[in-house]
């Protein structure tokens, strides 16, 4: 079998090995972080965003994140608003898996007192039923909005490397 290269004097990713020869890793996951390692530092990835920059849809980006989670590779950081709402969610990316990252926000949950509950003073800040139309009307606001600025950084992404290129051939003229 024969591999043939390409003269690498421009448009190329430099990235270590380990994450492509981690056999904890499924190809899926592999793929993304490549992906994601050869974007610029300080890029905001978006699990929408990653699926218009690739074939897959959410659910499969969403799929392969987690395992890169799982895995050393990806840490969430999840901002709420002043409600307790998530409202944006954050990705440090790491070349190498880190021992020892905290794994993804998961919510104390107290076990409740079965046998001598407290009906005196019921927690009423958090209410049992909420109106579900406006939750989604409220979800896909702020879904529309992060698609929104996810094509917005694809665009300039593009428009960067255009301007890079014409710089580049005209340095070489």
């Amino acid at each position: 079998m024969s591999v043939y290269r390409v003269n690498k004097t421009r448009d190329f990713t430099v990235m270590g090995n380990t994450h492509l020869r981690d056999k904890n890793l499924s190809l899926k996951a592999v793929g993304l972080l490549s992906k994601m390692l050869s974007f610029n530092d300080g890029w905001q990835f978006s699990t929408r965003g990653l699926a218009a920059l690739c074939k897959e849809g959410p659910d499969a980006i969403l799929s392969a994140l987690k395992e890169l989670e799982e895995n050393g590779y990806l840490v969430r950081h999840r901002g709420r608003d002043d409600k307790g709402r998530m409202v944006s969610t954050e990705f440090d990316i790491y070349e190498m898996p880190q021992a020892g990252l905290p794994h993804r926000d998961n919510p104390h949950r107290e076990n409740p007192d079965v046998e001598n509950p407290d009906v005196e003073n019921p927690h009423r800040e958090n209410p049992a039923q909420r109106n579900t139309i406006q939750v989604i009307t409220q979800e896909r606001n702020t879904l529309s909005k992060n698609y929104q600025s996810d094509i917005v950084n694809i665009g300039l992404h593009f428009f960067h490397k255009d301007v890079r290129l014409y710089a580049a051939s005209c340095s070489e003229v």
